[in-house]
C-alpha cells in the first residue's frame, strides 16, 4: 500500500511545476518508485537512440540497462544545469561509443538488426520519438525503413549521433552541444556535414524525403 502511494506521488510529479527536480530529489533519497518512474519516462528514448546508433537490437537492450545503472549511480552528481533528458542523452552517447570501441577490439557476437524488430520492440523504439511526424517519418514506412537504416550505418558514429539528436529526437543545437560536449558553433557545422553525408548515402531516389 505504501509503495502504491509513493508510485502515485511520483507519477503526479509529471504534471507539477519543478517536476523534474522533485523526481530527481526523490531518486536521490533512495525512492525506488520514483526511479522506476524516471526509467519509464526515458526508456523509450534511451533504447531508441541506442538501437539507431548501434544498428543492433540486442546490443541496444544491453546498453539501455547500462545507461540506467549509470544514471542511478551518478544522479548525485547531476547539477541541473541542463535538462535531465539532455544529461541522459550524453550517457547514452558515451555508452554507445564505448560499445563500438569494444567491438573494434573483440569479436562481435551475431547481431540482431533493426529489421528484425518484434512488434513490441518497434513500439518501444517509437516511444523514444517526441514527434511521430518528424523529418524521418516520410521514409520510415515499412518498405523504406531498411534503406534509411543502411544509410545511417554508412555514416561515421559522430555524424549519425548528431543527425539523430537533431532530426529524430528534436534537440536544439545548444542541447546537442551539451550532450556531445562541444561548442554550439561546432554542432551547426557538423550537422550540415552530417546531413549532406546522409543525403549521399541515402541516394537520389527518395530525394526530398530526407531530413
Amino acid at each position: 500500500m505504501a509503495s502504491d502511494v509513493a508510485l502515485s506521488s511520483a507519477k503526479a510529479l509529471e504534471a507539477t511545476p519543478g517536476a523534474e527536480d522533485a523526481l530527481v530529489a526523490l531518486c536521490r533519497e533512495g525512492d525506488s518508485d520514483a526511479f522506476a518512474q524516471l526509467v519509464a519516462q526515458h526508456e523509450g528514448m534511451v533504447f531508441g537512440l541506442a538501437a539507431r546508433l548501434l544498428g543492433d537490437v540486442e546490443e541496444a537492450k544491453d546498453v539501455a540497462q547500462d545507461v540506467f545503472i549509470q544514471v542511478y549511480r551518478a544522479l548525485g552528481r547531476f547539477e541541473g544545469r541542463s535538462r535531465l533528458k539532455t544529461w541522459i542523452y550524453r550517457i547514452v552517447l558515451n555508452q554507445c561509443r564505448n560499445r563500438r570501441r569494444f567491438w573494434s577490439r573483440h569479436a562481435r557476437r551475431a547481431s540482431c538488426s533493426l529489421e528484425a524488430l518484434t512488434a513490441a520492440e518497434e513500439a518501444r523504439l517509437a516511444a523514444g520519438r517526441e514527434d511521430a511526424d518528424g523529418p524521418f517519418a516520410g521514409v520510415a514506412r515499412r518498405e523504406r525503413v531498411a534503406r534509411v537504416h543502411q544509410a545511417l550505418a554508412r555514416l561515421r558514429f559522430e555524424q549519425r549521433a548528431i543527425l539523430l539528436l537533431r532530426e529524430q529526437d528534436g534537440l536544439s543545437c545548444d542541447e546537442i552541444a551539451v550532450a556531445l560536449g562541444i561548442a554550439e558553433g561546432t554542432v551547426k557545422s557538423r550537422l550540415a556535414r552530417a546531413r549532406e553525408a546522409f543525403r549521399q548515402a541515402l541516394g537520389p531516389n527518395i530525394e526530398g524525403e530526407m531530413p
